[in-house]
């Protein structure tokens, strides 16, 4: 059977931004869901895994950067449910300690050119066309499997809360949360923080996902220079938030979208009372192929 038992409390984040406005800040721990297939990562492979059992693929294939914590996440669900493991690495070949245990989890490696690895069904069916047992996963694990996953967070919820953030990439977990919201009829305001530059274009990615038209709000300004770029002032406030909360996060996902959170508390865009929830969406391990940034 493909599960997990899902651990994912929520933790309230105090700051004194948020007592003097009144706010109530949650913080929902997706990243103790598992050490290594923490957060959105098995909430986005659940069903994929599943699809991959139900059709007989014992092999699964996938995409990633040298840090990808999606690569490790696949890792190491394949060894924990019998699958055997294939990464394509973008670019040129290099050793890191998120490839190391990707290795050790016994996915094998094979790096592939940036021209060529923007056409990944074509990378896919050169290695894998006539195998039957592979199985595609596309970068970051983005999906309709994905999106059903993801949309299972909202029913985990103690109470409704009047706003919901969480940090997007691919669009697939956003779409995801918003699907669940609309499944459970919540009027929660859902507000997405891109990771990357011109991150207006992430309403298609959400969009295509979506059943039914949803009004949610991007904030396209907490980018810090695009995908995986940081600033001083990004990594500060990460580090004072370790300090004070006890919380690991680290600076391309849930460190940019908890700054925007507090960015905007500051700016007064909540009303006094609102119950604010942010989703940690794990990837922790981001932080060791960036340690020369603090």
């Amino acid at each position: 059977m493909i599960d997990l038992e899902i651990f994912s409390p929520i933790h309230r984040w105090e700051h004194p931004v948020f007592s003097k406005a009144g706010l109530n800040v949650f913080i929902k721990r997706d990243d103790l869901i598992h050490p290594l297939i923490s957060g959105n990562k098995w909430r986005k492979l659940k069903y994929a895994l599943t699809d991959a059992c139900s059709k007989n693929r014992t092999h699964l294939v996938t995409f990633g950067g040298a840090f990808s914590n999606h690569l490790l996440a696949t890792a190491a669900a394949a060894a924990r449910f019998g699958f055997m493991s294939t990464g394509f690495v973008r670019g040129e070949a290099v050793e890191n300690d998120t490839l190391f245990l990707c290795r050790l989890h016994g996915m094998q490696l094979i790096f592939v050119d940036r021209t060529s690895y923007r056409d990944k069904h074509s990378v896919y069916n050169e290695h894998f066309g006539d195998n039957d047992a592979a199985y595609f996963i596309d970068e970051g694990g983005a999906s309709p499997h994905a999106v059903k996953g993801c949309s299972e967070l909202v029913s985990e919820l103690p109470i409704t809360y009047d706003h919901l953030f969480c940090a997007c990439g691919t669009g697939a977990t956003a779409a995801g949360i918003i699907t669940g919201l609309q499944q459970h009829d919540l009027h929660t305001r859902f507000h997405a923080v891109p990771v990357l530059k011109n991150g207006e274009q992430i309403r298609q990615e959400i969009d295509q996902y979506l059943h039914e038209p949803s009004n949610y709000t991007l904030h396209t300004s907490h980018h810090f220079g695009g995908y995986a770029k940081t600033t001083p002032q990004l990594i500060s406030f990460i580090e004072e938030f370790i300090r004070s909360t006890g919380i690991l996060i680290e600076p391309v996902y849930t460190g940019k979208m908890l700054y925007a959170v507090l960015d905007l508390a500051t700016k007064g865009t909540f009303a006094s009372g609102s119950n604010i929830l942010t989703v940690h969406s794990g990837g922790i391990f981001g932080l060791l192929g960036m340690k020369d940034k603090f």
